[in-house]
């Protein structure tokens, strides 16, 4: 279409990937952002920034994120056992940073509550999923975790989204029956 930026192409083959462009390629998809967190058995609190959360299933009620294997966090997470996903508001950009910013205590100036499963929960979340680990696995430089969530809450308001390396907000559509009577 006239006016729009031509689509960047790149034919990727197992020998000659270029991360940056795989990378940019996947930045065009809009996320949620979130701040996993968790509670060690020794009590130490673990906290990082992901946009790699998903829904998994709903019979058994499942969720799934991700974490790099290098991640400094990663052993505190696997020793917990489980988890809470803390959906972030659009108005919590500078949580989406802290926690997304090496640290040695990311919770020093976070205030937040302790959970109905023992893991940190964050004020101001649109939704939290408590989560047991009922399972990781290897995806590349990953580890998928996948959790049960046991319990859950949420609240009404805008959620933070990440799309082409940004955090922004999204941009309501007129309802269908608006659209109608625009457009007759």
């Amino acid at each position: 279409m006239a006016g729009e930026n031509p689509m960047q192409s790149s034919l990727l083959s197992e020998e000659t990937v270029d991360p940056r462009k795989l990378r940019n390629a996947l930045g065009r998809f809009a996320t949620g952002v979130t701040v996993i967190t968790t509670q060690t058995p020794s009590g130490k609190l673990e906290g990082l920034t992901a946009n790699s959360f998903s829904a998994l299933s709903l019979d058994p009620p499942l969720v799934l994120w991700c974490i790099r294997q290098s991640a400094p966090s990663l052993p505190g997470f696997l020793a917990a056992g489980g988890f809470a996903v803390n959906v972030l508001a659009a108005d919590q950009r500078k949580l989406a940073a802290t926690f997304a910013t090496a640290s040695i205590d990311k919770f020093a100036d976070v205030p937040f509550a302790i959970g109905l499963r023992g893991y940190p929960v964050l004020p101001g979340s649109i939704a939290v999923f408590e989560c047991q680990t009922e399972n990781t696995v290897e995806g590349g430089d990953h580890l998928i975790f996948i959790g049960r969530v046991v319990a859950t809450s949420h609240r009404d308001g805008e959620p933070l989204v990440f799309s082409g390396g940004e955090y922004c907000v999204p941009v309501r559509h007129a309802p269908p029956t608006e659209l109608r009577r625009l457009h007759g």
